[in-house]
């Protein structure tokens, strides 16, 4: 359960940085708890989509990877970056990635800040 919390704290932090760096990445509120409780209801879509969609198309697109020597993981990242995107707009959540690189740039940057905040905080072990 700890480990649960910590993923999903990272993935909020790490999607937070995604806003406010990338103008094409949108979080709307009316104040800071709502664009707080929304920024926590989306990591909680992004969690879920990386442990159930990622692993299906990693495999589908195995061969991809090995071509590209993994480069192509960062392709699939953005992809589940558009997905949680749908998903948040289907829960009529205020967040929303504008295009493909858009999602590119911030699959990269919701990664690094992702694994630095992952080694800060404990991991429930």
């Amino acid at each position: 359960m700890v480990n649960f919390l910590v993923r999903t704290i990272a993935n909020a932090v790490a999607l937070a940085v995604a806003v406010w760096l990338l103008d094409d990445i949108t979080l709307t509120g009316d104040d800071t708890a709502g664009k707080t409780f929304t920024l926590v209801l989306v990591a909680l879509i992004f969690g879920v989509v990386n442990a159930v969609v990622k692993p299906i198309t990693k495999l589908l697109s195995l061969p991809l990877l090995v071509l590209t020597l993994g480069l192509f993981t960062l392709v699939i990242n953005a992809l589940m970056l558009m997905l949680t995107s749908w998903l948040a707009e289907q829960f009529d959540l205020a967040f929303r990635v504008d295009g493909f690189w858009t999602a590119v740039l911030g699959a990269l940057v919701i990664s690094i800040v992702s694994w630095a905040v992952s080694m800060v905080l404990p991991d429930g072990d």
